[in-house]
Order: C-alpha cells, then sequence, then structure tokens
C-alpha cells in the first residue's frame, strides 16, 4: 500500500492500528501485513467483478472545484421536504444538515423547484428532509408531485428515506423515483442513543425487504464511526444489507459537526473506514462499493479516500486531487459525474474497463 499522506514513513507502516477490541464482530488486524494483504484481496475481488475503473462524483449541493473537476450549483441540488426541521435531533447531526438544502415544505414548492432545476440546465436532485419521531421522513404527501416531477421534467430524483415500509416503497416505484437511499444501524444502542429512536435494527431490515419486494433501486448507506466515532454495529448493518440485493452501497464516515453534541468526537481512523470497506467487499463481491460524501475533511480525507482507491471502491463522492492521482498511478479508468454517487449502480456498466 502506497502511503498517500506521508511520503517519509516505511509504506509498511501506512496503517496505525487500533487494536482495540470491539464488540462490533469485525475481525480483527493484528498486523500491518494482514491489513494490507486483507486490502488487496478486496481490490483484485473489485476489479475482477467490477473492472479497473472508478468515477469521482461532484454533485452540486457541495461546493467542488480542483483541477480535475468543478461541480455546476444547479446540476444536482438537495431538497428538504421539511426544511430544517428534523424531530430526532440526532446527536451527530442536530439537524445542521438539512441548513444546507433547498426548502420545500409543500408539494406545490417541490414542483417549482424542480421546474427551476430543469430550466437551468439541472438534471436531477436529491429530496431528503428531517425524521419524524418514529424514524421516517414524511415523504407521502410528496408522492403525486414527485410523479409530476418525473412525468414533466424528466429528473432524476433520487429520494433519501428513513425506516420505509412496503407500501411506501411500492408507491415511490409507481412515481418513478430513480433510487431510493436509506441509513441502515445494525447496532439497538446507537439507534437509542445516537438517533434517539426506540427501534432495533430489525427494522432497518424491514426496511432493506419492503425496497427490495417493491422491486425499486435501492443504496444504503452505513455510517462509520457513527457510535461516538467508535465501530458498532457496522457488521451487522452489513450482513443485513448483504441479504436483500442492493444497487450499490455507500460507506459514509461520522465527523464532528459544530453545534451538535457529538462536536468534540474524534471520527474514525481511516484504518477503521477501510476495514469496514474490506468486510462490505467480501459479503458483497459483485456490488459497487462508494465512499460517500459525508466524511471528515483535510489529512484525513486523503489518507482514507488513498486507502479507498487501493481497495478497489468502485467510486468516491469529491475526492482528494490526491486519491484522483492514485487512481491514475494504478492505471485505473477514471470518469467524473455531477450526479449523486448512488448512480454508481447504473454509470458503472457504462464505463469502459481497460
Amino acid at each position: 500500500i502506497i502511503n498517500c499522506a506521508d511520503t517519509s514513513r516505511d509504506p509498511r507502516h501506512t496503517f496505525i492500528l487500533s487494536l482495540t477490541d470491539y464488540s462490533d464482530g469485525i475481525p480483527m488486524v493484528s498486523s500491518v501485513d494482514e491489513l494490507r494483504d486483507s486490502t488487496v484481496r478486496a481490490r483484485e475481488m473489485s476489479w475482477s467483478n467490477l473492472g479497473r475503473k472508478i468515477r469521482f462524483y461532484g454533485p452540486s449541493f457541495v461546493r467542488y472545484k480542483n483541477r480535475y473537476f468543478r461541480s455546476n450549483p444547479m446540476v444536482f441540488p438537495s431538497i428538504s421536504v421539511t426544511g430544517t426541521h428534523c424531530a430526532l435531533n440526532c446527536k451527530h447531526c442536530g439537524g445542521r444538515i438539512l441548513d444546507t438544502m433547498i426548502q420545500a415544505q409543500t408539494p406545490h414548492r417541490l414542483v417549482r423547484i424542480c421546474k427551476e432545476i430543469k430550466e437551468k440546465g439541472g438534471v436531477g436532485c436529491l429530496i431528503s428532509g428531517g425524521c419524524l419521531p418514529d424514524g421516517s421522513v414524511p415523504i407521502g404527501r410528496y408522492v403525486e408531485a414527485i410523479a409530476k416531477v418525473k412525468s414533466r421534467f424528466g429528473l432524476k430524483v433520487v429520494i433519501h428515506t428513513g425506516l420505509i415500509d412496503r407500501e411506501m416503497a411500492g408507491r415511490l416505484k409507481e412515481a418513478g423515483v430513480d433510487a431510493v437511499l436509506i441509513d441502515i444501524i445494525g447496532s439497538d444502542e446507537t439507534a437509542r442513543e445516537i438517533y434517539h429512536l426506540d427501534v432495533s435494527a430489525e427494522a432497518y431490515e424491514r426496511s432493506l425487504e419492503a425496497l427490495s419486494k417493491a422491486r425499486i433501486p435501492f443504496v444504503p448507506h452505513v455510517l462509520v464511526g457513527l457510535h461516538y466515532g467508535r465501530l458498532r454495529g457496522e457488521m451487522n448493518a452489513l450482513n443485513m444489507i448483504a441479504k436483500h440485493s442492493p444497487s450499490a452501497l455507500i460507506l459514509i464516515v461520522f465527523f464532528p459537526i459544530r453545534g451538535t453534541e457529538m462536536e468534540v468526537f474524534e471520527p474514525p481512523s481511516p484504518e477503521d473506514v477501510i476495514r469496514v470497506l474490506v468486510q462490505g467487499r467480501q459479503r458483497m463481491p459483485r456490488v459497487p462499493l462508494v465512499l460517500g460524501c459525508a466524511r471528515p475533511k483535510g489529512r484525513h480525507r486523503v489518507r482514507t479516500d488513498c486507502f479507498a482507491v487501493e481497495a478497489g471502491v468502485n467510486a468516491i463522492a469529491f475526492p482528494s486531487k490526491e486519491a484522483v492521482e492514485r487512481a491514475e498511478s494504478l492505471g485505473l479508468e477514471i470518469s467524473f459525474s455531477q450526479l449523486c454517487c448512488s448512480q454508481i449502480y447504473e454509470d458503472i456498466s457504462a464505463i469502459p474497463s481497460q
């Protein structure tokens, strides 16, 4: 493994291992060599099944610019159907992420915003929102508006839901939604402590089953380190997801947000993120695997991104330039997109392999 972040160190010591005995069930890596070997195996598995290629995403809900790529603010924005309100007020977010979205608290406004997106040359949007006390996003009264957006404007529409039942999944399918995104928590304790949600991990598995039976493309997210920056429940989440043949899998990473209850906690190490990524690949060898948009910045991002490229990740949202350079050095087929990274399940088949 090449040390992307610190060339002064011996490459064999790229990974600074934490030997804490996690309760999550992820096998501990006892040496640098073991982690390196498992990363190489994951990369070979990915390249064998999905090709020597990687797609980098820069959707416009975050400003992104470097010498490789520049995002357009109206190509693929994010919209909140609850404005800045979330009943759960989760410890890691506190509703702060909703502040960055376009507000559309009525179906009529949602249609009007999507019309504007189309008129300004946009190609789609992410529709999300805060949760109700039961962990669902109140998307039901917007389904007819979403169907109008699809039929009138032909935009790609990706919905980020909370917990969802089969009826709602079926309605979204009929409306023509391109994909459903859903965060999956594998720890009952994490759901209670961090999300303030009185449900078990089984509720998330029922949501996965509902989406699978509705035959709608769905892309689960696993937030690595959600439990105060520690691994807890990630393995269980991966196991649940693997049972239901997702269209893709996105890993995002906890980072402290100022003004939240967890602003003082450190994110999980890049090494822990790669440990989860490798386990995801082992359980879902043919499923596109993505490093998603929510993750720490700075040195942490550089290290995580480079390690992910080494591990054969199929896509990265808002990549560091070092990650793009590493992909180039490996001779990968590289492409860029302004869509949501969830679209890798469609995009990867269109990217030519060398």
